[in-house]
């Protein structure tokens, strides 16, 4: 034991192995780590701090942009989106940037058209993107035509990616098998990929099938090989040691304070782990603890939006399959709706949903088409009847627009989803940008008076709702909302201050003041205020009067001409409810009228109908944006447009009446 030890001493394992392989290290900090933690909310201002610190690491590339970044910023942090990489380019100029980029969909959730994704991609390239992980969520690489193109022609490097799914537990079965994944390699080595990604968004690719493809694709393929996995099971760690044991290039992390759970592996252990073999990445443990520093100390801002399980690890993944990022908007919605105690039916309907849906993986958009469209069928199916709600984005699906599904969809729910459907029943077989008709002349047109450039149009192109109201904020033609506004460390310190009063019992309700029944000695009063009086109720209880109502009267003059008065109003309260507007979706019904009610929350994209328009039962009323998924709300009866309460982008509550039809 002593000898074997003295040799050790004598000649340490990080002298004598020569690192002729070391691992190069893509960080997702940026952009995968808090979308994947905070539902995207990072916000620019607390990534400044640490950007140049960030670029002295020696990263392959640093993730910073793409996904749901784009959405999350001009819809809830009220940033722009194109900022973002202009700012981050400022401090960081060593260290390529590198974005996600969902194919012809980009970084929204439907396909756009060729001018909007050759316009959208080449302005990446001049903001200051490097690096493209292109994906399609059906693996349908006919949808990556337009943007390699651009790409290529901008002399930028071309990451293609292959979602990683199960048909089962483990790699094989009828449809993601090993030789599923060698195919699509080769596809893309084809079309002049730099690299090729295996993406695996819910951490679902095991040790031993990680390490099995990985060196089967080495044997397959030429170009580098690079290895995307979320820690959601608690198996990312050990696939991506496997991983490099086969030889895997390059592989994704994020800083300790924002890895693990539904994020990715840790730099910092895996760095320690490599030290003094052939894959040692080089990096200094020193530098990235400082790095780590920065974001253990701006986390407590973004503290409210961590899931606040126990559990670091989800192996009900394993299960379900079902990303992080798509459990938690599966919860969200339900919650909003009421309806949490419904999450098993859900995970029960979820595979069933999605073989039905063509067994496409579970990577955005088609997690959430897959995920709302289940919970849609749990919430409003009946015995006799499934899929009675059908998202609009369903039905592009199942007429072809997202691309060729990796198994066929069922015939049953297709000819269902596409009853009626603008483009036809018939579904298409070709590329689906194709039947697409150009947009951005269209887009620049409708926000001529708003748009200031090229960049502004595509935040419109992209997404004209949240779009266009972004841009008002941006002008200062709309206040931003204070929910928009950044959280200071003040808001987060009286936030704690009030939990650690509460845990000590020091907050309590204030005492409901109980309303006595009024007795036999009961006696009204006339009070004049002004030109005003007020119908004062007293009764005398232990020699002292108590006021139990105050009634705004109505002078006989102008008794003809004014509405009988309401009882018991306050009379301070009576000038405010003359002034105060009263909020969408809650004036009185009329007294004859169908009132046509949010069956969930969500924000109104656009009304298909006006007041004094006849409709017909099941005609299109508005288009519900839940979830990112679109709903057609669809008239109950027939009949006349009586009453719209909301206008296009509002947001309403479930239960809301949005229309009355008379």
């Amino acid at each position: 034991m002593t000898e074997q030890h003295g040799v050790l001493q004598a000649g340490r394992l990080e002298e004598e192995v020569q690192v002729n392989n070391p691992l190069k290290i893509q960080d997702l900090t940026f952009r995968d780590g808090h979308q994947s933690l905070f539902a995207t909310r990072g916000r620019t201002e607390d990534m400044i701090p640490i950007a140049e610190e960030m670029d002295k690491v020696g990263f392959f590339a640093l993730e910073v942009w793409g996904g749901a970044t784009f959405d999350a910023t001009h819809r809830f942090l009220a940033e722009d989106p194109w900022e973002r990489i202009r700012t981050l380019k400022k401090y960081i100029t060593r260290t390529p940037f590198s974005m996600l980029l969902r194919g012809q969909n980009l970084v929204g959730y439907r396909n756009y058209a060729d001018d909007v994704a050759e316009a959208f991609v080449e302005r990446c390239c001049v903001n200051g993107i490097d690096v493209f992980r292109v994906f399609d969520a059906l693996n349908d690489f006919r949808n990556f035509q337009t943007v390699v193109k651009v790409i290529k022609e901008q002399g930028r490097h071309f990451q293609g990616s292959i979602c990683y799914s199960l048909t089962e537990s483990k790699m094989g079965g009828e449809v993601y098998n090993l030789q599923y994944y060698l195919d699509k390699a080769k596809e893309l080595e084809e079309m002049g990929a730099d690299t090729i990604c295996i993406k695996d968004m819910a951490g679902l690719i095991a040790p031993y099938d990680a390490y099995s493809l990985v060196k089967a694709l080495k044997e397959t393929v030429r170009v580098p090989i690079h290895l995307h996995s979320h820690f959601t099971s608690g198996m990312a760690d050990m696939s991506m040691l496997k991983a490099i044991e086969a030889g895997v290039d390059i592989i994704d992390v994020c800083l300790s304070p924002w890895a693990y759970r539904t994020s990715h592996i840790g730099l910092e252990p895996l760095v320690a782990a490599l030290q003094g073999t052939n894959r040692d990445t080089g990096f200094d443990l020193k530098q990235l603890t400082g790095c780590a520093d920065h974001f253990n100390k701006i986390s407590p801002k973004y503290r409210h939006l961590l899931d606040d399980r126990m559990s670091i690890i989800d192996t009900n993944v394993l299960l379900h399959q079902t990303p992080g990022g798509m459990l938690s908007n599966l919860v969200n919605q339900l919650r909003e709706m009421d309806a949490l105690d419904k999450l098993d039916q859900v995970f029960q309907e979820l595979p069933r949903v999605r073989k039905e849906l063509g067994q496409v993986p579970l990577v955005t958009p088609t997690s959430q088409i897959v995920g709302i469209q289940t919970v849609n069928n749990v919430l409003f199916d009946t015995p006799d009847e499934r899929y009675k709600m059908i998202t609009a984005q369903v039905k592009d699906l199942c007429f072809g627009l997202y691309g060729k599904t990796p198994a066929p969809i069922d015939p049953e729910v297709r000819k269902k989803a596409l009853k009626g459907y603008p483009r036809g029943e018939k579904p298409i077989t070709g590329r689906p940008a194709d039947v697409l008709e150009p947009e951005m002349e269209k887009a620049r047109e409708e926000v001529k008076d708003l748009a200031r450039d090229i960049d502004d149009v595509l935040i419109y192109a992209l997404y004209p709702t949240t779009g266009k109201r972004f841009l008002r904020w941006k002008y200062g033609l709309e206040e931003v909302p204070a929910e928009c506004k950044p959280r200071t460390f003040e808001d987060v310190q009286e936030e704690q201050e009030l939990v650690e009063k509460a845990r000590k019992g020091m907050l309590q309700e204030k005492p409901v003041e109980h309303v006595p029944e009024k007795g036999p000695g009961l006696q009204s009063f006339n009070v004049f205020v002004d030109d005003e009086y007020y119908q004062v109720e007293v009764e005398m209880t232990g020699g002292g009067p108590v006021l139990t109502s105050i009634s705004p009267q109505v002078r006989e003059e102008a008794a003809k001409s004014a509405a009988p008065p309401e009882t018991a109003v306050q009379p301070e309260k009576a000038k405010e409810k003359e002034t105060k507007p009263e909020p969408a979706g809650t004036k009185a019904a009329p007294a004859e009228g169908t009132e046509v009610e949010a069956p969930m929350p969500g924000m109104i994209i656009r009304f298909e109908v006006q007041e004094g328009d006849e409709v017909g039962e099941g005609d299109p009323l508005l288009i519900l944006e839940a979830m990112k998924m679109e709903n057609s709300i669809d008239a109950p009866v027939s009949g006349r447009i009586k009453e719209i309460r909301f206008k296009d982008g509002d947001s309403v509550k479930k239960g809301d009446v949005m229309v009355v039809i008379g």
